[in-house]
């Protein structure tokens, strides 16, 4: 990392994201949703659910950059404008994911974070706007990406002057078939040495499976996250995408019961 101008390391102090009241990287941050916005029903009714099972914000897709052109693409600004009523309805802020740098301007007028996906984590256009932009950004890692480049790329958005930059491991691309990603866990610990910014995890990406979800989440607390972005749907066997990741409301509030605990006791334990 010689040739970075070191703002992403840890020679400075700890960056603490203030998002309304809910404040990341400092105890454990839970963000919740569905993957996509699909309908007002069923993201409201997503939304009321993961607010009562203890979700610190909502998550959820306006727009989604798919591996196939023919895929759902995402509902654009009406995605924009429901997550907005959710938000009225559950008081959770809004993390949704802007793919063009043409519409950070107009995508901050509704979200409280700009999320970054993985396959954007290099579109350097982008990081430079969202690093002018007076938003949060949640930036994931590519799947291919070692945490150098990563790293490099936090630079741009903090470089632009926008210093609440979120990183998040979302698993990376390995031989492994059985899951969709491979779970870098060791990326929390390896970041903390290397960085001041806040981690938290993705494990619905990282494992493709929603059986596995419960596991990876408890090992991100002890790990050391600051938080996790899981995706929760009102009928997972509907969603338009990744239902094979998705947790229903039942699941998920059984899950942040086990987070939550898991949560004191590791307190207790530093």
């Amino acid at each position: 990392m010689k040739n970075m101008r070191h703002t992403a390391l840890k020679e400075h102090e700890k960056t603490v994201v203030y998002v309304g009241d809910v404040v990341i990287g400092e105890g454990f941050c839970v963000i919740a949703g569905p993957c996509s916005v699909e309908s007002e029903k069923q993201t409201i009714e997503t939304a009321i659910a993961v607010k009562k099972a203890g979700a610190d914000m909502l998550r959820g897709g306006a727009f989604k950059p798919r591996t196939s052109p023919y895929a759902f693409q995402g509902l654009g600004l009406k995605g924009l404008k429901i997550l907005k009523k959710a938000k009225e309805e559950t008081g959770l802020p809004i993390v949704t994911e802007v793919i063009d740098p043409r519409d950070v301007s107009w995508v901050s007028e509704y979200a409280d974070v700009l999320q970054i996906g993985a396959r954007n984590m290099q579109n350097f256009s982008l990081l430079r706007e969202v690093g002018k932009a007076r938003r949060p950004v949640l930036l994931k890692r590519g799947m291919n990406s070692t945490i150098e480049e990563w790293l490099n790329c936090a630079e741009y958005i903090l470089d632009g002057g926008n210093r609440d930059v979120i990183l998040c491991e979302r698993g990376i691309r390995t031989f492994e078939t059985y899951t969709r990603n491979t779970l870098d866990i060791s990326a929390v610990p390896a970041l903390k040495e290397l960085t001041h910014l806040p981690v938290i995890i993705d494990p619905s990406h990282a494992s493709g499976k929603a059986s596995l979800v419960g596991s990876l989440s408890m090992a991100s607390v002890a790990a050391g996250a600051d938080g996790i972005i899981v995706e929760v749907h009102k009928n997972p066997s509907e969603a338009i995408c990744d239902r094979e990741q998705t947790l229903n409301p039942d699941e998920f509030s059984l899950m942040m019961g086990k987070i939550r605990m898991l949560e004191k006791f590791m307190e207790g334990c530093r």
